[in-house]
């Protein structure tokens, strides 16, 4: 169908587009405690195209786009007709001009992944079995779970002779634990894996079921007041992706952010850890067919890299890099033993952790968190963080031990001072 919306648009005039074609097939299993309920199978084929309209404004050149999302078995009419709506909905858009990314052909890209030349059943049944693998209390459960094993195909092509192909593999889910007594409480729970990453899944769920317990023990919030706070995982993520959120091109073009090349992002009072942080590249090429490769973002605090596609990186004269969804951070200087080793409030789970990369606050509501007094740990639930990762910076100690997710690999544990926590009232 690639050719033929290139025929299309060639018939409208239209020189310059941009067209992702996405093969997925899928399997869907909906699990009951350990009984599996539903399971389905899909196959979607779809394709997003971009028009771009050149013109000129008050001297200027200008380039407009649009997107839209087309499907296969639509009639030539009916591409027409949505391909000139979108080709007259760019030229309204007001965009300084820039070149669009050029390319050759390439050979299709093949996934490096352990899923690879496995049927999606196999794969399923494969983590279906690390997931449950833990599941052995009589009180303590997964009450519900579902899994989402994909296979997909993407092929890239655009005006400036880009044409390239690639697949990926991918294993994600939810689930449930489930707790009953000493009261009845729940905790939610995602993974997604791009490898049959079977033991780092046992430990996942071996580590919700512990939280879960914990949880349904918990009585009261902790005192109102500052502390040094504990976050692990997914939540250390969380927290850096401002540093990768402020290094977008986009970012910087618009003036959200004051990045530069070789500033000291992380302040330059830095007491504790100075951070290392790479962008890894999960997939070989961005939605534009620029090459993706793992680079430097951070060294020692210092920004190495800006980031992102081809029409913000052409404003501010950098090389465009795609898009990231995934870092690498390098290991802390402690243990997690060390990192415990005085009073500390350690936050294991929240009802919704957020950064926001425009102020550089982060806060959520903590659903569980462990309060060591110096003598005993104590299990506390209500109440939330507060803080600012301009001020966290200067203090944040990370661990030796590692951490790995799909969009994360890294220290499992940080340690932030000062932190403000709203809690009981004395």
């Amino acid at each position: 169908m690639i050719e033929q919306i290139k025929d299309v648009l060639g018939s409208l005039g239209i020189e310059l587009y941009c067209i992702v074609e996405s093969v997925q097939e899928s399997i869907e299993c909906f699990f009951i405690r350990k009984k599996l309920d539903l399971k389905r199978g899909t196959d979607l084929t779809d394709y997003s195209v971009t028009v771009f309209c050149p013109f000129e404004k008050d001297g200027q050149k200008m380039l407009g786009s649009s997107v839209l999302n087309l499907h296969p078995g639509m009639e030539v009419e009916e591409l027409k007709e949505v391909l000139q709506k979108a080709y007259e909905a760019a030229a309204l858009v007001c965009n300084p001009y820039y070149e669009l990314n050029k390319g050759t052909k390439e050979e299709a890209v093949l996934a490096d992944s352990t899923f690879a030349g496995k049927s999606l059943e196999e794969n399923t049944k494969q983590m279906v079995a690390a997931l449950y693998e833990a599941d052995v209390f009589e009180d303590t459960f997964i009450n519900s779970a579902e899994i989402f094993a994909t296979h997909t195909v993407r092929h890239i092509v655009n005006a400036c002779a880009v044409d390239v192909s690639y697949e990926t593999y991918q294993v994600s889910g939810e689930y449930v634990v489930q707790c009953t007594t000493p009261q009845d409480v729940e905790t939610y729970h995602t993974f997604s894996y791009r490898d049959a990453n079977v033991q780092t899944l046992r430990k996942e769920v071996e580590e919700a079921i512990t939280i879960t317990r914990e949880r349904a023990k918990a009585q009261n919030p902790p005192k109102a007041g500052d502390y040094t706070i504990l976050l692990s995982g997914k939540h250390i993520n969380t927290l850096l992706r401002y540093y990768v959120e402020r290094s977008k091109t986009g970012m910087v073009y618009q003036k959200f952010s004051n990045y530069e090349i070789d500033a000291l992002v992380q302040g330059q009072e830095i007491q504790k850890d100075a951070l290392t942080m790479y962008l890894k590249a999960k997939e070989p090429y961005s939605a534009e067919g620029i090459p993706m490769k793992d680079r430097l973002l951070l060294q020692d605090g210092t920004l190495k890299t800006l980031h992102g596609g081809i029409r913000f990186a052409s404003y501010l004269g950098v090389e465009p890099t795609g898009e990231y969804s995934s870092i690498e951070v390098m290991a802390g200087s402690q243990t997690v033993e060390e990192l415990k080793a005085s009073p500390y409030l350690y936050i294991a789970s929240f009802s919704d952790f957020q950064m926001d990369e425009f102020s550089g606050y982060f806060g959520g509501e903590i659903r569980l968190a462990f309060l060591y007094d110096g003598k005993s740990v104590t299990p506390v639930t209500g109440g939330s963080i507060n803080g600012s990762i301009l001020e966290a910076q200067k203090h944040m100690t990370f661990s030796k031990e590692l951490y790995c997710c799909e969009q994360y690999e890294g220290p499992y544990m940080v340690r932030i001072e000062n932190v403000a926590v709203a809690g009981l009232q004395e």
